[in-house]
């Protein structure tokens, strides 16, 4: 996050904003910069990243689905962007210890242990860490002690749009991106890359929501795509995972995507269609009344 603050510095801060008397490496000048554009860059990685999805990707034949909520898109938006100011204060708090020369974050690729073989190394071990990480965190918010205090929130959107990718709790969506800001502190990574994936893991989030289920025949099995996550939103306790598969398949919770057996929510949208009752479901169970349905998390 250092090289985003001294650009920051260097181009708007210190010429337009702070005043000469405050030196850029202060830490209280460093705090608030880093939660100023902390909150900026989620909010435009956030509306932009989920805009360019929204208009070019997702399926918009989804928000006639009989469990697509009424004005759900405006619904995500609102609760992702009260979300994220608050999300943003812990979160500052890491980017300030890596500011402050805590993290393993590098510079140049000499610094890495081996070398421009490190860098992809350190892509992929970053990737299968925060994999794992967030799937047993996403399995701890699934406990019934804890699921309605924190998670159920997101799983209003049986059938989400990009938008609910960052539609949580605070709490949940500071827990599930934790393991990307923790991964600095245990394995060397370079700060360019880890900006790279930074924005990876925003694009992939809003991916996996987007109702656009293609996934590569020979990949089906091992990728989580937005297929996969879908059921997850459907019912409840499967695939929790992020990028793959694997630990759902060792956890136990993999489910093979009712969208590639034909039971999916466009399979659903084409009976009803065909039996002439879409209309009919689509007032039974849109708008709030959907949230009354009797379901297996409540």
């Amino acid at each position: 996050m250092d090289l985003v603050l001294n650009v920051a510095d260097s181009y708007v801060l210190s010429p337009y904003v702070y005043p000469a008397s405050w030196p850029e490496d202060g830490a209280l000048r460093q705090i608030l910069s880093l939660l100023v554009l902390t909150n900026l860059g989620a909010a435009v990685l956030y509306l932009g990243l989920g805009a360019a999805n929204y208009f070019l990707i997702f399926d918009h034949k989804l928000m006639k689905h009989p469990q697509f909520l009424e004005n759900q898109v405006q619904r995500e938006i609102k609760y992702a962007m009260s979300s994220l100011p608050l999300i943003s204060i812990p979160t500052v708090a890491l980017f300030f210890a890596e500011v402050r020369g805590y993290s393993k974050l590098y510079d140049n690729v000499e610094d890495s242990p081996l070398g421009w073989p490190g860098l992809f190394l350190s892509m992929i071990s970053f990737l299968l860490f925060t994999d794992m990480c967030i799937y047993w965190i996403h399995r701890i918010l699934h406990h019934k002690l804890i699921y309605k205090l924190f998670h159920k929130p997101h799983h209003l959107w049986k059938i989400p749009s990009p938008f609910a990718s960052h539609a949580f709790h605070p709490v949940d969506g500071f827990m599930q991106g934790l393991p990307y800001h923790v991964y600095p502190f245990l394995f060397p990574l370079h700060k360019v890359l880890y900006l790279a994936l930074y924005v990876f893991v925003n694009v992939w989030t809003i991916s996996i929501h987007d109702g656009d289920y293609r996934v590569p025949g020979a990949l089906t099995g091992a990728i989580n795509g937005s297929a996969h996550h879908t059921d997850h939103h459907l019912f409840f306790d499967y695939n929790y995972g992020q990028y793959f598969t694997l630990w759902d398949r060792l956890g136990g919770s993999y489910r093979h995507p009712s969208a590639l057996l034909g039971k999916g929510p466009h399979d659903l949208m084409r009976k009803l269609q065909a039996e002439g009752k879409l209309g009919e479901a689509e007032g039974k169970l849109n708008g709030d009344s959907g949230r009354r349905v009797a379901r297996k998390e409540e």
